[in-house]
Order: C-alpha cells, then sequence, then structure tokens
C-alpha cells in the first residue's frame, strides 16, 4: 500500500489518479473520471447558437493565446 497522509485532500488524489492510471491505463483512467463530471448547459440547442467561424478566425484565436 502508499503510504500516504490521508488527511491531506491533494496526497489523497494524487495517490488515487495514480492508482487508476496503473490499473486502468491513462485513457481508461480519464474515461472512468469523465464520467462523474457533471457538465453544463444544453449542448444540443447551444451548438446552434454559435456563430460560424472560419479557419482564419480559428487560426488568429490560436495566434493570440500562443
Amino acid at each position: 500500500m502508499i503510504d500516504i497522509n490521508i488527511n491531506n485532500a491533494i496526497e489523497v488524489r494524487n495517490a488515487g489518479t495514480q492508482a487508476l492510471e496503473n490499473a486502468l491505463g491513462r485513457i481508461g483512467m480519464i474515461k472512468f473520471m469523465q464520467q462523474f463530471e457533471k457538465g453544463y448547459g444544453d449542448y444540443t440547442s447551444e451548438k446552434y447558437d454559435m456563430p460560424d467561424i472560419t479557419d482564419e478566425e480559428i487560426d488568429a484565436l490560436i495566434a493570440n493565446e500562443k
């Protein structure tokens, strides 16, 4: 068993994440953790409210992030 301080939330989270990754692999761990994500909004209706964006606009947004 891993020697961690169970009163330290960060240590518990890190040890748990590592245990999941060891048992399931990185992708499996991510898929497992996604099951607990509540999400929000209504994607189906919201996707139609989004304005169309061109490739050039996407490139400009990416360039501004750097």
